[in-house]
């Protein structure tokens, strides 16, 4: 997979991609990844807007997206964007809300292209954090966990 820039962040190393002047996919990777420096000016504005996120958790994304998937996937996603800094949703919230199922919204939720920018983060289990990018190890929780802790400070 090619990326534009990997950022190291204080949630890990995030993969950038955005071929042209649109923002396809950000993926958490190995800590051990070396970091990559923008290749263009929209990148740089990426990484700007990521770690403008990480030093105020109320910061408001603007950058074009294309997120590709189910008529379902993108109600999901549009949902999840709603959800106030510092806030969360159950699966079964947001499956009320769209007429699902709260399995199908944590599918649609790991399916996520771009994490933090559209904040799946934000949405957990009735009973617990659930999981993060298809993910229910420790790892992943702690990713998970450290951003809904950030957005609360």
């Amino acid at each position: 997979m090619s990326y534009q820039a990997i950022l190291p962040t204080p949630f890990g190393k995030l993969a950038i991609r955005c071929p042209g002047d649109i923002l396809l996919g950000i993926e958490f990777l190995p800590p051990r990844t070396l970091a990559s420096p923008p290749r263009d000016a929209f990148t740089r504005e990426v990484c700007a807007q990521l770690m403008a996120y990480f030093g105020d958790a109320g910061f408001r994304f603007n950058l074009p997206l294309q997120l590709e998937g189910t008529e379902h996937q993108r109600k999901v996603w549009q949902m999840m964007c709603v959800i106030p800094s510092g806030q969360t949703l159950s699966y079964g919230e947001i499956a009320a809300e769209i007429g699902s199922s709260p399995r199908a919204v944590g599918q649609a939720c790991g399916n996520n292209p771009v994490p933090i920018v559209v904040p799946c983060h934000r949405v957990v289990g009735k009973a617990g954090l659930g999981g993060f990018m298809h993910r229910a190890d420790k790892g992943a929780l702690d990713i998970k966990r450290g951003l809904l802790a950030h957005e609360r400070r």
